[in-house]
């Protein structure tokens, strides 16, 4: 590649290129000679713009949550604060599971300096709803280690099931031999059976309703 043709060594192309390395690859691709690479450039320029691998993953994370429509800005005109924190969690959710790894990514990461003034504005939404500061923190600590955990969980096991499938909860045939299989655990069967016509999505949504109605409860004015 000639000097002209090559992409402008900035941060933000080297985010970029890591992303792709991760959208391609998952997490074991991302490297600094991989991204250096990818821009045609000599690993030790990168040096000059992220100091190291952590600090790439923290810039990652952050391009990852502005993918996914979480732009600090709070809730719509009118939105009252517990629908806006559930509709968050949602875009974060959908963008994480989309791209392989990126919950890892997400996982431990540190805000950079940039990000700092929204997160103040979204801290000072839940505050204005009655909640201190350190309960503020706390609720988005919370709601993000939550809808990351999840994220991490149906990658696994969206993973598991190209090898091994959930059954078909129409096959009668299946359905007759878990529920002598099962005999004596009834409620476990019926557990099994409720969920396996529920879609993928059921359980977060469960959790993360569980999760915002609670709030809601403790500290929305009645």
């Amino acid at each position: 590649m000639k000097a002209a043709e090559r992409t402008p060594v900035t941060r933000e192309a080297i985010v970029d290129a890591a992303l792709d390395l991760l959208a391609e690859g998952g997490l074991d691709a991302v490297s600094f000679r991989r991204v250096a690479a990818r821009l045609g450039v000599a690993g030790p320029t990168l040096y000059w713009h992220v100091k190291s691998k952590r600090q790439l993953m923290d810039l990652m994370a952050d391009a990852l949550v502005r993918r996914a429509g979480r732009a600090y800005t709070g809730p719509d005109d009118g939105q009252p604060w517990w629908e806006w924190l559930r509709e968050d969690a949602r875009r974060l959710f959908a963008a994480l599971t989309e791209t392989r790894d990126a919950p890892l990514v997400l996982a431990g990461n540190r805000p950079s300096p940039e990000t700092l003034p929204g997160i103040e504005r979204v801290l000072a939404v839940l505050v204005d709803a009655g909640l201190t500061p350190g309960q503020a923190q706390q609720t988005l600590f919370t709601l993000g280690a939550y809808v990351i955990g999840s994220a991490i969980e149906w990658q696994a096991e969206a993973e598991r099931e190209r090898s091994q499938p959930l059954p078909d909860p129409g096959d009668e045939d299946l359905n007759t031999l878990r529920a002598r299989a099962l005999a004596d655990e009834p409620i476990l069967l019926a557990a099994i059976s409720e969920l396996l016509e529920r879609p993928h999505s059921a359980a977060f949504e469960y959790g993360l309703d569980l999760l915002v109605t609670g709030l809601r409860a403790r500290y929305s004015p009645r």
